[in-house]
């Protein structure tokens, strides 16, 4: 509120803690006096609560660079400091404990349940019981897990994307200022990882950290960092905000590595939640019909491309339904969730909901908060004065979006649309 302390849901209030700030100053491994070092003279700072994403070419040190961090490699030169104290003069079992750790294939005891996986870090730090059990339900309600439900499981009764959100939990269970992430989401299908990047920075929001992010992926990178580290032969190449690495890259290398598309690429600097959206012509179902078509009058709902999107009791998003169709029917139907694909998270980039129009052949889809409540609509037009406004697409007017019925490739605004 205006004038006062800002408020927050009781989990992320919580849970809100400091972050730390990561120092590089000239790390250099060397694995024999013969070869050449891993890493050479690498230097960067990463500020409190920032994500740095460490990416280059297979064998360019970013792995050894993380490992570093935590002492699974020592260094051969070189200082590494958290919030200004080296961790040579840390005790290496006790420096791992204070810094989250994930890695690629989750790495979850199977003989310990999700509870206990969650709760280990904090059990070795000494934590009371009762912190622990407030600590770990906490932790599962903010990666969407009911802690009832699933507290009691097992690694092997998970998804692997449930998997991977409780190897995030036990990694924030410690309250750790740094967090040290070695490609998490690369041994998933493609669906469940852009969901856990999702997942993942919106965790980040609730419980900042500061984080070294390994991946070999530049979409991702862009996605998910705040600075870019391009690594090559163990060197240092740029170091970078996403935008200025796309815009200016150092070196022909650099040009390279980040591709030819790098305009396209320009559409993962931007959220669907920063841009303006058509707001959703929402009715419930089991609404009377009579009532749809007085709030249709008085301009509560505009319908897009003269259909109205049904939604349940709680706003989720389900089918749409051509106005035509209510001279048929005296209440809105009821009907199963899935004819309103695509449905786009809010922290979605635009790159990937531009996908998901294409890919569903729809001309527009309708946007989610964290609690899958439709808060808006998003099609290309919408998208596109987005990029305008940010500056990406280079200067001119952005173009008026229209609630006309303009489609891609010729659909309805979803799939499914006629009902």
């Amino acid at each position: 509120m205006a004038g006062g302390e800002p408020t927050h849901t009781p989990v992320e209030a919580s849970l809100r803690s400091s972050a730390g700030v990561l120092e590089l100053r000239e790390v250099t491994k060397r694995y024999s006096r013969d070869s050449p070092p891993a890493v050479d003279g690498l230097s960067l700072t990463v500020p409190a609560g920032e994500v740095c994403v460490l990416i280059g070419p297979s064998g360019c040190g970013k792995t050894t660079a993380l490992k570093m961090i935590n002492r699974l490699i020592e260094p051969t030169a070189g200082e590494i400091l958290i919030d200004g104290h080296s961790v040579r003069e840390r005790n290496p079992a006790k420096l791992r404990r204070e810094i989250g750790y994930v890695i690629q294939q989750v790495g979850l005891l199977p003989h310990l349940t999700v509870f206990a996986n969650v709760a280990t870090v904090p059990r070795l730090l000494g934590w009371e019981k009762e912190r622990i059990r407030v600590r770990v339900r906490e932790l599962l309600e903010l990666i969407g897990l009911d802690p009832d439900e699933f507290s009691g499981r097992y690694p092997a009764q998970l998804s692997g994307g449930q998997q991977q959100r409780v190897g995030l939990a036990r990694a924030l269970a410690g309250d750790p200022p740094v967090m040290l992430m070695d490609e998490p989401f690369s041994a998933v299908d493609p669906i469940t990882r852009e969901r856990l990047q999702n997942d993942f920075l919106r965790l980040h929001r609730a419980v900042p950290k500061t984080v070294v992010f390994v991946s070999h992926d530049i979409d991702e990178a862009v996605k998910m960092a705040d600075r870019i580290a391009v690594m090559r032969e163990g060197h240092l190449v740029q170091y970078a905000p996403p935008s200025e690495l796309l815009a200016h890259p150092a070196d022909e290398f650099v040009a390279d590595f980040v591709g030819a598309d790098r305009a396209l690429k320009s559409l993962s600097l931007t959220r669907v939640e920063e841009i303006e959206l058509i707001p959703p012509p929402l009715v419930r179902r089991g609404e009377p019909v009579e009532r749809v078509r007085a709030r249709i009058e008085r301009g509560e709902i505009v319908p897009v491309a003269d259909h109205l999107l049904v939604a349940d009791e709680d706003d989720h998003p389900l089918d749409w339904l051509p106005v035509p169709r209510l001279e048929a029917l005296q209440a809105i139907p009821s009907v199963e969730p899935g004819g309103a694909e695509p449905v786009i998270d809010q922290v979605t980039t635009l790159r990937d909901a531009l996908s998901a129009l294409f890919e569903a052949n729809a001309a527009y889809g309708a946007v989610v908060d964290e609690d899958g409540r439709c808060i808006g609509l998003v099609g290309a037009a919408e998208i596109a004065a987005g990029l305008r406004q940010a500056g990406t697409m280079g200067s001119g007017p952005a173009p008026a979006t229209s609630h006309a019925p303009a489609t891609l490739g010729g659909s309805r605004p979803a799939a499914g649309a006629d009902g």
